[in-house]
């Protein structure tokens, strides 16, 4: 029996909810639209009449999709080129879900969509559905067939987990913003000594480039090599100019919810440079410049309204 259209508008008023989920759960907004798309064939093929409560039962489908989908991802990120890096997402995308919290807009960072590619699938889905979305355990545990208990365990595991990997970032987002700013506009001025100031120490700094643009694949440790690294990808060269066919503009913008510098040509984000600002400094900078994985934030960026650049890139 086919689903009516009552039916239809019932699961696409979940839409929302689904995707964010499926973003958080597996790092790829591409990947995320393709699971929240079977789990409506599963509904499809279903009797909504022996479903009592539509959001638990699309939930439990949705996320053992995603498991199934981040048992396998293991296997690809090992054919992946280079480094892999989540897929960022531009301010104010619904796909980021749910940021009325400070944990909420915590786990939706980038630094933290980054680190829970070191938990398991199931740690990543506990972690996810309680921190982002304030699932009780009751229901996590009934959607990923455990005991109640066990859910509390594996949450506390992966916090825990999350919180070593995480720099503190107790920095207000307008002073966030300010010291991106101003880390942005020394690495174009050529100037390498603020650069290293505004660093911390131990800072990171990687690139995603899948294969498809050149990209380092080991990271940049230390403030001194992090700050050579960005006066690099800034330094006025006639050379990139030809490469790419012109000056791309940079704009400060947000990404999942942090300062970042998106980089502009002719209308088309080539990348976005995702920093996490911490209160000792900044901490790591994720360069995501893979195109497959900024069509997403290449149709945002289209629909919406920038203002001014900070400053056009590589001109001599």
């Amino acid at each position: 029996m086919g689903l009516t259209a009552h039916d239809v508008d019932r699961f696409e008023a979940s839409r929302p909810r689904l995707e964010a989920i499926a973003y958080r759960l597996l790092g790829s907004a591409g990947e995320a639209e393709d699971v929240v798309q079977e789990t409506f064939l599963r509904w499809q093929a279903a009797d909504p009449d022996r479903i009592e409560v539509l959001e638990a039962w699309l939930t439990k489908v949705l996320t053992n999709l995603c498991l199934n989908l981040l048992s396998s991802a293991r296997a690809r990120r090992e054919t992946y080129v280079g480094r892999w890096l989540p897929e960022p997402l531009l301010d104010g995308d619904p796909m980021l879900g749910p940021a009325d919290t400070a944990e909420q807009r915590d786990s939706l960072s980038y630094a933290v969509l980054t680190l829970l590619e070191r938990l398991s699938p199931n740690e990543r889905a506990v972690y996810v559905l309680r921190e982002a979305f304030d699932y009780p355990h009751r229901e996590i545990a009934e959607i990923l067939d455990l005991t109640e208990p066990a859910s509390q365990q594996i949450y506390h595991r992966a916090k825990k987990h999350v919180a070593d990997g995480r720099a503190r970032t107790e920095v207000d987002a307008a002073v966030a913003r300010r010291i991106v700013e101003e880390f942005l506009m020394a690495a174009q001025n050529g100037e390498t000594e603020p650069l290293v100031r505004l660093l911390k120490d131990d800072a990171v700094a990687m690139s995603d480039g899948g294969g498809k643009v050149p990209a380092r694949r080991r990271a940049f440790e230390g403030a001194a090599a992090v700050a050579t690294f960005v006066r690099g990808l800034l330094k006025p060269s006639k050379a990139k100019i030809a490469l790419i066919g012109g000056a791309p503009d940079v704009y400060l913008s947000t990404a999942n919810g942090d300062p970042a510098a998106v980089v502009v040509m002719d209308g088309r984000v080539l990348a976005i440079l995702c920093m996490e600002v911490t209160a000792e400094g900044v901490a790591a900078l994720r360069n995501q410049v893979n195109p497959d994985k900024l069509v997403r934030a290449n149709a945002r960026w289209a629909a919406g309204d920038h203002g001014e650049p900070l400053f056009t890139a590589f001109q001599v």
